[in-house]
């Protein structure tokens, strides 16, 4: 595409941009914020989210270690050729991956993703659970001290309920 036809496109691309203006008519409504309650989720529910998040967000440098890992083990089975050597040492003219080898790389990465979800699953299970058993073996009559967020923000209920800022006491039997 030459100069002009490059000039030409941008000016209609700005032109049109400028063309949009504000809503200004009162007719709108505004929905009001809620804020989400997610103590109706089980724990189950809760612990899946996490794995989904902590497996996504592993993903990519799962991928950039099992493709480095991948170009290695090529390049170590060409006997060091220069041309199967991995990304940051390639040589303008190196070899690529087949479209198999890049499904395995990708396949090591997803797995490697979902091994680090599990492992993170089972220590946070494994704290959990330690701090369950350590909130069930105090004596009896020990305050359980409840963290919140300063300042309250819903501080009437809270004169209501009688809570004195997030300590209650178990009672007599130590069950909470």
């Amino acid at each position: 595409m030459n100069k002009r036809g490059m000039v030409f496109l941008l000016t209609v691309f700005f032109s049109l941009c400028g063309v949009a203006h504000a809503q200004t008519s009162s007719t709108t409504t505004v929905m009001p914020s809620v804020e989400f309650d997610t103590s109706t989720f089980p724990q189950w529910a809760k612990d899946l989210r996490r794995a989904e998040i902590v497996a996504f967000g592993s993903f990519p440098f799962t991928l950039l270690v099992a493709t480095m890992a991948s170009d290695s083990v090529r390049w170590a089975n060409n006997n060091w050729d220069t041309r199967y050597a991995p990304w940051p040492v390639r040589s303008a003219g190196g070899i690529e991956m087949s479209s198999q080898q890049r499904l395995m790389t990708i396949g090591a990465a997803a797995a490697g993703s979902i091994l680090i979800s599990l492992v993170d699953h089972f220590i946070v299970r494994y704290k959990r659970d330690k701090a369950e058993k350590e909130k069930l073996n105090l004596p009896d009559g020990s305050p359980i001290i409840l963290r919140r967020p300063w300042p309250e923000t819903d501080t009437e209920t809270d004169a209501e309920t009688g809570d004195e800022g997030g300590v209650e006491s178990l009672p007599p039997n130590g069950e909470p």
